[in-house]
């Protein structure tokens, strides 16, 4: 049964995504305003926001895109 409407996977994948890249462009802005404005300490705490939040979140984005893809796939 082959369909053309996008599966909830699909979707959540999607957005996750989005909202992902989303947040680590802010970061990423934050980080390079800190860094013209010289506070050092911010820097810091982004580094560690990111070691903290974004790879786990990164790496379980990484598990719904493979989840997604052998889905679709055996659809």
């Amino acid at each position: 049964m082959t369909t053309n409407k996008d599966t909830f996977l699909f979707r959540l994948v999607g957005k996750s995504i989005k909202y992902f890249l989303l947040m680590l462009f802010g970061v990423a802005i934050v980080y390079v305003i800190s860094t013209v404005l010289g506070t050092f300490q911010v820097n810091s705490m982004l580094v560690d926001v990111l070691r903290i939040v974004f790879v786990p979140l990164g790496v379980l984005l990484l598990c719904l895109i493979t989840i997604m893809v052998i889905v679709e796939s055996v659809r």
